[in-house]
């Protein structure tokens, strides 16, 4: 460790899912230039082994009281813990990642002598799946949090439109994924096939990823072979004879089956700016996604994949996709192009580090006018 670098201090309590391949990229992409210390807590999507995604240059500290819902009692000891982890890492840097790491980081720093930022990586009071009350609660907290002296950097364009109406001292920074290791991966997988026409996605069978809507879609085309990569509480709402739920996958073996595949659907009801469809975009995949916030800031309709408003859009994207092969051809060029200029991780750490660096100056402001003084 140089004593002379910059430290940064991530706190993610959402660590899994986009989240966890978010932060490997970041944290990854930037230890070069810093020293990097991750404070995160664990989820049932936490892969085991997720401590060898990381550069063994990264250092990570368990946050043992992180609850994914409200808990008084264990958010008071979380809150704890995160001061206690900043007197001791001495960060330069904050940057808290998700919403519950959103409103404890942002009261447990004040942003004053240390630079601090958020990520929300999609609202908590944007899941349909919470009721009225608990949707509103939740945009409380985050609206009376942004009085704090912290800026907001969104991974999208539409959650970067919802964070303005909370704070203006907001930016946003488009999510990206590493390409190198991806294709690493895909090298040493080798060709996949599966000999038939594969419709995939990939993720917890949750309600925010909307099985009930890939289920009907499945059943409207009883001939094509449906995938779900993952595995979730309501694994019983897809029903059509025709889909395949694997289970937990390691990394390596679900991208096998995702290669294998011919058309990626993304049914959510709400996104940051999902990890899975980047991938799938460089993977040549055709893409079809639900018309949400997020999906929509990087699908471009008929250009590079197509945002569906029903189940009778992707049917109709799916039969497209296997009645003119030139034109998916087309798209998913343009889409693969996308990401490799715009959507990966070499670019979002770039941009990063842009933001770290003025903020690092303008904390250096002060100092140096009192040294000429």
């Amino acid at each position: 460790m140089n004593s002379n670098r910059k430290k940064l201090l991530y706190v993610a309590e959402a660590m899994g899912g986009g989240v966890f391949t978010f932060l490997v990229g970041l944290c990854n992409e930037l230890v070069d230039y810093y020293d990097i210390y991750v404070a995160y807590g664990i989820r049932t999507q936490t892969p085991d082994d997720f401590r060898k995604y990381f550069d063994d240059r990264v250092h990570l500290i368990r946050v043992r009281n992180f609850e994914r819902s409200i808990d008084p009692r264990h958010d008071l000891g979380a809150f704890r813990e995160l001061r206690k982890i900043a007197d001791k890492v001495k960060p330069d840097l904050i940057h808290l990642h998700s919403s519950k790491a959103g409103v404890l980081g942002r009261w447990a720093f004040n942003g004053r002598k240390i630079p601090l930022f958020y990520t929300p990586h999609g609202y908590s009071f944007l899941m349909s799946n919470y009721n009225v009350p608990k949707r509103f609660s939740y945009k409380m907290l985050e609206k009376l949090s942004a009085f704090r002296k912290c800026t907001t950097i969104s991974c999208s364009e539409g959650e970067h439109q919802e964070t303005l109406k909370l704070t203006e001292n907001a930016m946003f920074v488009n999510n990206g994924i590493n390409v190198d290791e991806i294709q690493r991966m895909i090298d040493t997988i080798g060709p996949c096939e599966s000999g038939e026409f594969n419709v995939f996605t990939l993720g917890r069978i949750c309600f925010q990823k909307n099985p009930s809507l890939f289920n009907e879609i499945a059943m409207q085309l009883p001939d094509v072979r449906f995938v779900w990569i993952g595995d979730g509480e309501l694994r019983g709402e897809l029903t059509a004879p025709n889909i395949e739920v694997t289970g937990w996958m390691s990394r390596e073996e679900a991208l096998r089956r995702s290669m294998a595949s011919d058309v990626f659907v993304l049914t959510s009801l709400w996104e940051g700016l999902p990890m899975s469809l980047l991938e799938s975009m460089y993977m040549g995949k055709m893409c079809l996604v639900n018309d949400v916030i997020g999906n929509r800031d990087v699908i471009r309709s008929g250009i590079n994949g197509y945002v569906c408003k029903d189940a009778n859009e992707f049917v109709a994207a799916i039969r497209g996709v296997l009645d003119d092969p030139a034109k998916t051809r087309e798209i998913t060029a343009q889409a693969r192009k996308d990401i490799l200029e715009k959507y990966n991780t070499r670019v979002m750490a770039e941009r990063y580090r842009k933001i770290y660096e003025d903020a690092f100056a303008e904390m250096e402001k002060p100092a140096r006018k009192k040294k000429k003084a």
